[in-house]
């Protein structure tokens, strides 16, 4: 099982969900000695890695990275979902972006 990106509230009730069941952010995300990124590098692959609404703006620019470069379909599918996500969590307080690892 891939990662599952998670948008929660300050109780931890999930409000959106995206499960990456065919392991595609494994080849995404940077790896965590790239230190050209500042939160994406901090994915923990088998713990949980959570990010507030003050980290989202960090979020976003490294996802748009992470769309450059001849990307496939899917892989530009999901970013722009995980995307979607961090705007969720930018537009209202005490939501958070959770990348829970498998």
């Amino acid at each position: 099982m891939g990662i599952v990106v998670v948008v929660e509230d300050e109780r931890g009730k999930t409000i959106a969900s995206l499960a990456d069941s065919t392991n595609i952010l494994h080849s995404l995300l940077p790896a965590q000695d790239d230190l050209s990124f500042r939160c994406l590098n901090r994915v923990d692959w088998h713990g949980n890695t959570t990010f507030n609404r003050h980290q989202i703006r960090d979020v976003h620019q490294e996802l748009k990275r992470l769309a450059t470069g001849g990307r496939s379909v899917e892989e530009l599918r999901l970013i722009r979902k995980i995307e979607a996500l961090a705007t969720q969590c930018e537009a209202e307080t005490h939501l958070y972006l959770k990348f829970y690892g498998d």
